[in-house]
């Protein structure tokens, strides 16, 4: 029975008890209690139930490792699905219920699907539901997502809030236990900026459990000390309850802290994420303890040696009143120690080990503790919980020796290194034959662009077991990052452990090594998911010889754990399949996060108003203050038109489109994405970014330009100015900016990184303002200032200086097919500007104007729209803008894509202008018809618009749109269907209707 002993229990505060309900029963545990602690002082070993055969499971673990205690947590706006049991803190008034069951914990009618589990092997569901097939929509499916999914998901709005972190250090410590703190001190003491972190409440890891001799004294007085001392330390500092989530490229970093989960009461935020950039990265982040693959050990009651010598230290609980010890290594030893020494009853230690001799086996003896070697356990007796184990010879088949009563099983299979963060970047493994574990390779280590490693493995993490080792490890580690990271103070010497002598362990990764197809069906390899060895044998003889293929043909290692536990072993178990060596075999990819991140730690500040905060112009308040109907341009609000008393919308847009074109409009283009590209290599740069030349462009002018992506498709267009001999001013599209930036730096980070670029946004730093219509020129030249004549500032030319007392840089460039300026000022300047021109322009008609005015003049002139004429699958040939694409470069992004034979294809959809007979207004979006029905019965078409307005100069509607041939058909006419199920006739015209020659742009 699981009870609690009075005389341990480091971490608990008896003065302090906790009330919370588990399943809506009312419980009680101490201030220091983890859940599982909690659970199990109060006798309740089910804690739930597997995912495929709903198997009965209790708490295997004692950290972020376990896979069987998932509880939902909370409620209401505070519920949150899949939460560790044994990471969970508790407090007073916490709730946690039990998932994956019905009708209850106790009794799951899902149990049935143990009964059936010969008819459910590994990959069963590649092959049930594929046949009928008339099955899967009615019957496979629905019965599928019924049964997927562990734990329900929240329903309501969350009510915590949750916040992000930047820091900047020299080296980032992730963990805790000696080996950590003994690097933090060492980089501390050589005068580097430290953070170190770990995942726990409590520093020291093992070492404060087991407690070995350091530099004399207990481990438990080392630890204090050394806490003491990095707090004396000004360059150091510790985050606890803080994981190292992921390791990634040029030293960065995340880390996820738990604020307040052990004491909600308090306030503030919940999580926090770190966005660490460190100049080095040690991963001192221990090891686990590998479980024993034999028949029955999943049954409540199991559990890892290791952890349950942290349940009796830590907390003072008792699995078990009698416990059976199984093991391959010494280190379980220490398990029957600390049980036998609570006056708790350790009847047999079974070691698959013919023979072994080292101090811990000799204490062992000494207490009295039968040691039985050379064998191995058959079976494990009991449902809901054990009450007994068979034992066998490890060497046989699993006949059944001896039976011995016990109510607890610690199994101890070795120990697996994290390794997890080593890897996140590409650090390399190597196979430890003599430890039975892969260990950081130091000759493949993750390395940054200067070729130079980054992260450092310290300690257990590293492939060290014993404490001199790992604590040295640690200092070493420590030493060496402040010396790559520029500081080489003098420091002391390494603290020294003391170690009891053991003995090698026999890799076990069967027991008994001998066990047919009926005692490998009843061992577990992955518990959460049910995986057992039979399922890898039986993955290895149906072809799945890569460990990637048969983790995912029997899920292995898919849980939340992310096979912590049972990789390594399903590793071992497919490579003998194979007869093949484990290196041979490989290891699966390790991803972050290490472990579960909260959504709301991901998301930060960001939700509700500020999950996509409205940004806007210095303009913005006077448009609303005169009349604008704004409408969402990505994170902008822009005015769509501008209203005035009675007017409608339409009405609105008709005024600005004939004023603009009679007399002169303003527009607000401050959106606009702005891009500076400066740099030695920047003109190389742009011609790969940009499908025509960029590097010829002079000083002083400016050139329309096109952006695809790697596979050919068009992302962004517009004007490029150059403004110096290595700086450029790209603009993009509103809703462009930050994502044609980030396309930038993906470029020059991953594959140019050598190139001499820099790219800065600097849309919000200039006000950008276009003065539109035939007396745009005499508008500016009442402010005066500047020359802006026709041969002061030709069309496609920029030039600095200034209007009405504002710094200004006048582009002569024009969307509309007006004549237009469009004048960058300082964003600070920007609605005094505004105004000035407002004040000047009344005297020759101007009127502002929106978006839609905007979208309706450039569709008069035939000018593209990205977004609109393009969806993610046009190429410029598409628009008639293969001009655009340079003959004279030997490259650029989407170069090699073009010459795809689909790309090439004559019958691509091209643009067109639409002119419908009767002068009505084409739908957007509709499809031109064809003839006949395709495969699916569906009718054929032969184009689609793309943008389509009603246009007041013209009286009539206006279209553009994709069509098959379509610039080889002007003039004929075609079909577009309405959604009422009527058509519309359209004629097929040039796409320019307005100015064709361009004589009002270049006046």
């Amino acid at each position: 029975m699981s009870t609690r002993l009075s005389d341990y229990g480091r971490l608990l505060n008896r003065n302090k008890a906790v009330e919370f309900t588990f399943n809506g029963n009312r419980l009680r545990g101490f201030a220091g209690d983890t859940l599982a602690s909690a659970l199990l002082a109060n006798d309740q070993m089910l804690v739930g139930r597997s995912f495929k055969y709903h198997r009965p499971r209790g708490v295997v673990a004692a950290g972020a490792e376990e896979p069987n205690g998932l509880v939902g947590l909370g409620a209401d706006g505070r519920f949150e699905p899949n939460q560790r049991i044994t990471t969970t803190e508790i407090f007073d008034g916490l709730t946690a219920k039990t998932q994956n069951h019905w009708p209850s914990l106790e009794f799951d009618v899902g149990a049935i699907n143990a009964r059936l589990s010969k008819l459910l092997p590994a990959g069963f569901y590649y092959k049930m539901f594929m046949y009928p097939r008339a099955f899967w929509k009615h019957v496979y499916e629905p019965f599928i997502r019924k049964s997927a999914g562990l734990g329900a998901a929240p329903k309501d709005r969350d009510a915590d809030s949750y916040e992000h972190f930047h820091a900047h250090v020299d080296v980032l410590v992730i963990g805790g236990g000696v080996a950590g703190l003994s690097a933090a001190l060492a980089a501390g003491q050589s005068g580097a900026r430290v953070l170190l972190i770990e995942q726990e409440p409590d520093w020291g890891g093992r070492a404060v459990v087991d407690q070995p001799v350091i530099d004399g004294i207990p481990a438990d007085e080392w630890v204090k000390n050394a806490l003491e001392d990095i707090e004396k330390n000004e360059n150091i500092s510790i985050r606890s309850r803080c994981m190292g989530a992921g390791v990634y490229d040029h030293g960065y970093a995340l880390a996820y802290e738990r604020l307040t989960d052990h004491s909600p009461a308090t306030g503030g935020p919940r999580h926090r994420l770190w966005r660490i950039r460190a100049k080095q990265i040690i991963t001192a982040t221990g090891a686990i303890e590998r479980p024993l693959s034999f028949a029955g050990n999943d049954v409540p009651g199991v559990i890892l040696a290791a952890a349950l010598r942290d349940y009796v230290v830590n907390y003072g609980v008792s699995v078990g009143d009698r416990t059976v010890i199984v093991t391959n290594n010494d280190d379980a030893y220490r398990t029957a120690i600390t049980l036998k020494q609570a006056g708790l009853e350790v009847p047999a230690i079974i070691d698959a080990r013919t023979e072994a001799k080292g101090d811990l086996i000799d204490e062992a003896r000494a207490l009295g503790i039968h040691i039985a070697f050379g064998k191995g356990i058959a079976k494990v007796m009991g449902r809901k919980r054990v009450t007994g184990v068979g034992i066998c010879a490890q060497a046989g088949e699993g006949a059944v020796l001896e039976e011995i009563a016990c109510d607890c099983v610690a199994m101890s299979g070795g120990w697996s290194p994290v390794v997890h963060l080593w890897s996140h970047c590409g650090g390399k493994l190597h196979w430890d034959a003599a430890q039975a574990m892969f260990r950081p390779d130091p000759e493949r280590p993750p390395k940054g662009h200067d070729g130079a490693g980054f992260v450092t493995p310290a300690g257990t993490a590293n492939g060290n077991l014993f404490t001199g080792d790992v604590i040295q490890d640690g200092w070493a580690a420590g030493q060496a990052a402040a010396q790559a990271a520029g500081h080489r103070k003098r420091i002391g010497k390494a603290p020294k452990g003391d170690d009891a002598q053991e003995d090698a362990l026999a890799p076990v990764w069967m027991m008994p090594q001998g066990a047919g197809d009926g005692l490998r069906s009843k061992a577990w390899l992955d518990f959460q998911n049910d995986v057992k060895v039979s399922d890898i044998v039986l993955a290895a003889q149906e072809g799945f010889e890569s460990v990637e293929h048969a983790k995912r043909y029997t899920t292995l290692g898919m849980a939340t754990d992310q096979g912590k536990l049972s990789n390594i072993n399903g590793l071992a178990v497919l490579s003998q399949s194979l007869n093949a060596d484990i290196p041979d075999v490989g290891t699966t990819t390790f991803r972050p996060p290490y472990t579960p991140i909260s959504m709301g730690a991901i998301g930060g500040h960001a939700k509700d108003d500020l999950f996509q905060p409205v940004r806007l112009t210095p303009v913005s308040d006077w448009s609303n203050a005169h009349g604008a109907d704004n409408e969402p341009v990505g994170q902008w609000r822009r005015p769509y038109a501008y209203l005035r008393t009675g007017e409608s919308v339409a009405d609105a847009v008709n005024r600005e489109v004939k004023n603009t074109r009679e007399n002169v409009g303003l527009l607000d283009a401050s959106t606009l994405g702005k891009l500076i590209v400066k740099g030695p290599d920047a003109g190389r740069f742009l011609d790969m970014i940009y499908t025509n030349m960029m590097s010829t462009l002079p000083i002083g002018k400016c050139r329309y330009g096109l952006m695809c992506s790697e596979n050919g498709f068009l992302i962004d267009d517009g004007v490029v100015a150059r403004l110096s001999e290595d700086t450029w001013l790209c603009h993009t599209t509103t809703g462009g900016a930050d994502h044609i930036h980030a396309h930038m730096e993906d470029w020059l980070q991953c594959e140019w990184w050598d190139w001499q670029v820099y790219v800065a946004n600097v849309t919000e730093q200039f006000a950008q303002i276009a003065v539109v219509g035939p007396n745009a020129r005499k508008v500016l030249g009442k402010l005066g200032g500047m020359d802006v004549s026709a041969e002061a500032v030709p069309f496609m030319h920029w030039a600095d200086g200034q209007i009405g007392g504002f710094d200004a840089r006048v582009f002569r460039i024009s969307f509309s097919g007006e004549l237009s300026y469009e004048i960058a000022v300082p964003a600070g300047q920007g609605a005094a500007f505004w105004e000035a021109l407002v004040a000047a322009g009344d005297a020759f008609g101007m009127m502002p104007y929106g978006t839609e005015c905007l979208h309706i003049l450039r569709a008069e002139k035939g000018f593209i729209m990205i977004g609109d004429e393009t969806d993610g699958t046009v190429i410029p040939q598409d628009l008639n803008l293969q001009w655009a694409l340079s003959k004279k470069k030997d490259d650029y992004l989407g170069k090699r894509a073009h010459e795809r034979s689909h790309m090439a294809d004559p019958d691509r959809w091209k643009l067109v202008g639409l002119e419908t007979l009767d002068g009505s207004v084409l739908p957007d979006g509709a499809y031109a018809v064809d003839e006949g029905r395709n495969e699916n019965g569906q009718v054929n078409t032969q184009g689609r618009v793309t943008s389509t307005y009603y246009s007041a100069n013209l009286g009539r509607g206006i279209a553009m749109g994709l069509v098959r041939h379509g610039p080889e058909r002007m003039g004929e006419v075609i079909a577009f269907a309405k959604v009422d199920g009527t058509k519309v006739q359209a004629k097929i015209v040039d796409p320019v209707v307005y100015d064709k020659e361009g004589a009002k742009q270049n006046v």
